[in-house]
């Protein structure tokens, strides 16, 4: 059965290092690329990292229904998961593993249901993810005020999702990633 791994937390959670770290295990597993309408960040990659499209092209494609989820995330900001993604990481005869908002998380185990695997990443305290995003120095003030803004409303989806992973450790969250993982994939469905 084709399955989908669902990481979904707040900004500065720590859940795309947790999710690098289940790529590089024996999983079966390949990274779903979102598409998003944001101007890229330093080092970034088209079609590796996001596939970065223009505002208009993006909302193009959520009329033509090429999405299986999408969010407008920050005004202006859209993020989303193209039907065509899921197809080509299934065709390779891989299970799908997204990195996505807390939204798009609910979203996508919604519309998948057992077929997904939803596991949301909680920051040890707001504080914590607050210094976080501040050493990762990619934001400005405001923007890191946003964030944690978000992140508090953010964190009341948790009970949405199949299990969470506290992130206090980080070695102790990768373990648990793994665990979890691997106890869905070897299951029949």
């Amino acid at each position: 059965m084709k399955k989908l791994i669902i990481f979904s937390a707040p900004s500065g959670a720590g859940k795309t290092t947790i999710v690098k770290h289940l790529l590089q295990e024996n999983l079966g597993l390949e990274f779903s690329i979102s598409a998003c309408s944001r101007k890229k960040r330093a080092g970034e990659i088209d079609g590796k990292d996001y596939y970065f499209l223009d505002l208009e092209v993006f909302k193009k494609k959520i009329s033509d229904k090429e999405f299986v989820e999408w969010e407008e995330v920050y005004q202006d900001h859209f993020y989303g998961t193209l039907r065509s993604e899921l197809e080509r990481i299934w065709q390779k005869g891989q299970h799908v593993l997204f990195d996505v908002d807390v939204k798009g998380g609910v979203n996508l185990k919604k519309q998948f249901g057992e077929q997904a695997l939803a596991l949301f990443v909680m920051p040890p305290s707001i504080e914590e993810l607050k210094n976080r995003l501040i050493k990762r120095a990619t934001d400005s003030v405001e923007v890191i005020r946003e964030r944690v803004a978000k992140a508090k409303e953010e964190l009341t989806y948790a009970k949405q999702f199949d299990k969470t992973i506290v992130n206090d450790k980080l070695e102790l969250a990768q373990n648990e990633a793994v665990i979890l993982v691997s106890d869905f994939l070897s299951k029949q469905s």
